[in-house]
């Protein structure tokens, strides 16, 4: 048997059930020895026996199921990442993703994305809808901001704007890889039902899209290179890198840079020069 000093997981709730105020949830602040809730007040907010969550403290309760660490996340006031220290902690995985829809872009975000100046950027959702963008995303990529919200979204770009397809000089490659990544990204992120209407509907609209689906191939989205065929500037390489939004699992930034020199003046006299032709 472990001792509650030298087990993390009973160290954690501990901790975690000193930092609650008893008044805050309906129980009286007098008469305790020490800070927070009783643990008999924790397994009845959580719903479990006081005896099992004392030993649990103790470091000798067994492993919880997940069911019960989501009602000890809750019964403790968890936020997302000390949830998912207290799955670590007794699981030793992190628990079930639970797909929650991104609360919008931060001004910080945008700001962000302003800060780069040559490197044309934006923030999409895990249904690929584009919902953030800088300047050099407007000259180089296309001015988002001309299309209805509803068409700001790069898979009906792809597969359903001509003047976009014609600038993807690999499209059918291009095409075939974000597809398999869109399945892989919404699979991982617990969003397949969240985007079951939104498929069906593309998959209508688009029999390629439609057959692409079907192959069921996933990919990982981190790194690459595009390239496009811009009707100002001609060909330009761009090399891209994903990154998760802290704190906004449902969020992603996508950040290109010229691939070469030539790509970057290319970039340079799109950026600095009168306004470009847009995605419409």
């Amino acid at each position: 048997m472990v001792g509650n000093e030298e087990n993390p997981l009973a160290l954690f709730l501990r901790d975690r059930r000193a930092r609650l105020d008893p008044a805050a949830y309906g129980f009286s602040p007098s008469r305790r020895r020490t800070p927070g809730l009783r643990r008999e007040e924790v397994a009845q907010r959580a719903n479990v026996s006081a005896t099992w969550y004392t030993w649990l403290e103790q470091g000798r309760g067994g492993s919880p199921s997940a069911e019960v660490l989501d009602r000890l996340a809750r019964a403790l006031e968890l936020n997302p990442v000390e949830r998912e220290h207290l799955f670590l902690l007794a699981q030793h995985r992190p628990p079930q993703v639970q797909y929650e829809a991104p609360q919008g872009v931060t001004r910080r975000l945008q700001c962000v994305l302003d800060a780069m100046t040559y490197s044309p950027a934006f923030v999409r959702t895990v249904r690929w809808d584009i919902v953030a963008w800088n300047h050099a995303a407007t000259k180089v990529l296309g001015d988002y901001a001309e299309l209805p919200p509803d068409q700001r979204n790069s898979l009906r770009l792809i597969f359903g704007n001509r003047r976009v397809r014609e600038r993807m000089t690999e499209w059918e490659s291009d095409a075939r890889g974000i597809v398999a990544t869109f399945r892989a990204e919404i699979a991982r992120l617990g969003a397949s039902r969240e985007v079951e209407t939104f498929v069906a509907e593309l998959c209508e609209q688009s029999p390629e899209f439609a057959a692409m689906w079907r192959d069921h191939d996933v990919r990982r989205y981190g790194e690459g290179t595009k390239h496009m065929r811009h009707p100002v500037v001609g060909h330009i390489a761009l090399d891209y890198s994903v990154f998760a939004v802290n704190e906004q699992p449902g969020l992603s930034m996508v950040v290109y840079s010229p691939a070469t020199p030539e790509d970057a003046t290319r970039v340079r006299r799109l950026v600095d020069g009168p306004a470009g032709s847009g995605v419409t």
